[in-house]
């Protein structure tokens, strides 16, 4: 997501001050949804694609915290930065605590308003994957967990790294030396009965959950994740 033709939230009580910073956003480029009130943001952040909110702390129905937090809890990972005349030190962490990405103060200039903009938005679309995906398998990198066709794997924590590993570099040959090295963090081949070992029981853990046979042995080179023989 770049700096243009983002689709921004907009959520603020102040009919005049909405519509004005609506105004100077969609000269901008962007695309922008407008919410007064905390039920009305909750319902567009749900049900409709947005990049970013740009919050007010005091809305009619409750205060934009209460917004900010039950958005988090919905799993809305988007970038929130709160606009508000509340300017003290220990509101401000009180918002970046609740889950904010930057803090505003007004009265600001607009021109500082879209040079945060822009910086959060640069900052999520070089976010890291959070999840990798191979066929039906899918490891959750924040959890730690593997799921195939949404029933979990439970692996241990060699074998979630070695998994990683191989999804990171699946239908590629990946040798015991690269396992040694990158997995084991060990430039010795004394690992190499022990990567047997982990790849035998990677191997089961997966055929015991229905996953078909993805994880093959080239003779003589190492390991490979494809889903052909």
């Amino acid at each position: 997501m770049s700096g243009a033709m983002a689709k921004l939230l907009l959520v603020e009580d102040q009919e005049a001050l909405l519509q004005s910073i609506r105004r100077g956003l969609e000269s901008e480029g962007h695309e922008v949804a407008t919410a007064t009130t905390g039920k009305e943001a909750l319902a567009i952040a749900t049900n409709e694609p947005v990049d970013m909110m740009i919050l007010d702390l005091l809305l009619p129905d409750g205060t934009g915290l209460q917004t900010l937090a039950h958005l988090r809890r919905q799993g809305f990972h988007h970038p929130i930065l709160i606009v508000t005349a509340l300017d003290s030190v220990e509101d401000r962490i009180i918002g970046l605590d609740a889950g904010a990405d930057d803090y505003l103060i007004k009265p600001f200039a607009f021109g500082e308003l879209l040079a945060r903009i822009r910086a959060l938005l640069r900052r999520e679309s070089v976010k890291p994957d959070t999840t990798l995906q191979f066929a039906d398998l899918k490891v959750e990198l924040l959890s730690r967990r593997v799921l195939y066709n949404d029933r979990e794997i439970q692996l241990t924590r060699r074998q979630f790294e070695l998994l990683e590993y191989l999804v990171r570099h699946q239908e590629e040959i990946v040798t015991r030396e690269m396992l040694s090295q990158d997995v084991w963090k060990s430039t010795t081949a004394t690992w190499t009965n022990v990567i047997e070992v982990q790849i035998n029981q990677l191997r089961k853990r997966l055929r015991d959950i229905g996953a078909p046979s993805i994880l093959h042995t080239v003779r003589g080179e190492g390991y490979v994740l494809r889903n052909d023989p």
